[in-house]
């Protein structure tokens, strides 16, 4: 990459530092999400709570510039459905 002006050199180290900071958010984001949904389907307490911090975690991420805000809430509308599918067939049995 022929990066040859200074303030060009800056631009690019700015992006990958923020590149590793969004992808370290989306994987959180990811890693509860699958949590909040195990714990929902074993019937634990904290699926609660869990959907409470993932929800916060993609609204935090689309308050900056990690995620558009209507893939936020598409995220979000997701996770509850899954949740309470989980949760329908965890009292089913």
């Amino acid at each position: 990459m022929a990066l040859r002006h200074k303030s060009a050199q800056k631009r690019h180290r700015q992006s990958l530092k923020r590149r590793l900071i969004n992808r370290s958010r989306k994987s959180t984001i990811k890693t509860f999400s699958k949590k909040a949904i195990e714990a929902a389907k074993t019937g634990a307490a904290e699926a609660v709570q869990l959907q409470s911090q993932t929800e916060s975690l993609i609204d935090k991420a689309a308050k900056g510039s990690t995620l558009h805000k209507n893939t936020a809430a598409r995220k979000k509308s997701r996770l509850a459905k899954a949740l309470n599918k989980a949760k329908a067939a965890a009292s089913n049995q």
